[in-house]
């Protein structure tokens, strides 16, 4: 397979998931701020810091309420990581290489993108913004089933795959950490109705809730943690990710179990097998969030190792004939 056409199969996959998991997010927050008692910067910065694009928040709006932030997570074209820019970057990368993905593929990729166009020109309240983001989740999650269900299970579809869950996994760590220092508007609320709202919130915007409390009937930090990062089963769960992430590595590769042929192997398989035997209880001793801040460090660096290993040839002058690549720092 051409480098370029795998490339851009494993950013229709990244971008994809990242417009879900910031649909995702808002939707919960919307909801979190008729629960919780506190001023509205307070509740809405932890967003801007989940998407790693505060600096640029900063400029563009400056406080961070809660329309300002709605805004740049859905629609500002000038935030690469908001819904319309991730769905513009989609259907570019799609259109580069319409040849390779399944007429099905397309036509969802041109419906979520003119359901974004559209729905950037008109203004909506708190109902219409959260029917909005269902849209976003379910138009994600169906070309994701419709991806699977038409798309031959070959290196195409494992670079689908290994975009997906890697940008999943980075995703839900970042959601953890920024829970975890963030969200509070006051310390006060630990331990309280307000800190199982909060950690309930945390599952919602993961849509982990109910499996969790299929398996754990109490909502603890521990618990959580550990559904959440350890959890092999779980789709969500960054261990499961990992998992996922590595069957298709060696999938495209052909490398057996146990060995590696190239850095991106080597460090996903360290990562996955230290997440294989870590328990919760030395995660919540060494510091919750140096794991989590650790974790996307080594999540990132395996991405620019994919990006190296498969991706990297460019043209000389440096243009990407139109496939905007990054991840979200």
């Amino acid at each position: 397979m051409l480098s370029r056409v795998a490339d851009s199969l494993y950013w229709i996959s990244r971008y994809m998931e990242r417009a879900e998991n910031v649909a995702r997010f808002v939707d919960v927050n919307i909801h979190m701020s008729l629960d919780i008692p506190g001023d509205s910067g307070a509740q809405w910065q932890p967003l801007v810091a989940a998407s790693g694009d505060r600096e640029i928040f900063e400029a563009l709006y400056g406080d961070a309420t809660q329309d300002n932030v709605i805004r740049f997570l859905t629609f500002d074209g000038e935030n690469p990581n908001s819904i319309l820019s991730c769905v513009r970057t989609v259907r570019e990368n799609a259109r580069w290489i319409r040849q390779f993905i399944t007429l099905e593929m397309w036509e969802r990729i041109n419906e979520f993108y003119l359901m974004m166009e559209q729905a950037a020109m008109e203004k909506m309240d708190r109902h219409a913004a959260h029917d909005f983001l269902e849209d976003v989740m379910m138009a994600s999650q169906l070309f994701s089933g419709i991806t699977d269900a038409t798309m031959s299970h070959g290196e195409g579809w494992h670079f689908c795959r290994l975009g997906r869950m890697l940008e999943r996994a980075d995703k839900t760590s970042r959601i953890l950490d920024v829970k975890y220092f963030h969200l509070f508007p006051s310390p006060d609320f630990v331990q309280t109705p307000f800190d199982d709202i909060l950690w309930a919130a945390v599952l919602r915007s993961i849509s982990a809730l109910e499996m969790y409390r299929k398996q754990h009937h109490q909502i603890t930090p521990a618990s959580v943690l550990d559904f959440l990062i350890l959890d092999r089963e779980f789709p969500r769960a960054i261990h499961h990710c990992a998992i996922v992430t590595e069957e298709s590595l060696r999938a495209i590769s052909g490398t057996p179990g146990a060995t590696f042929q190239n850095r991106a192997e080597r460090l996903l398989g360290k990562l996955r097998s230290e997440l294989d035997y870590t328990q919760v209880e030395e995660i919540i001793e060494g510091g919750v969030h140096e794991f989590l801040d650790g974790m996307q460090g080594r999540l990132n660096a395996v991405g620019a190792a994919v990006q190296e290993t498969y991706f990297a040839l460019r043209p000389v002058d440096g243009t990407s004939g139109g496939r905007e690549q990054g991840t979200a720092e």
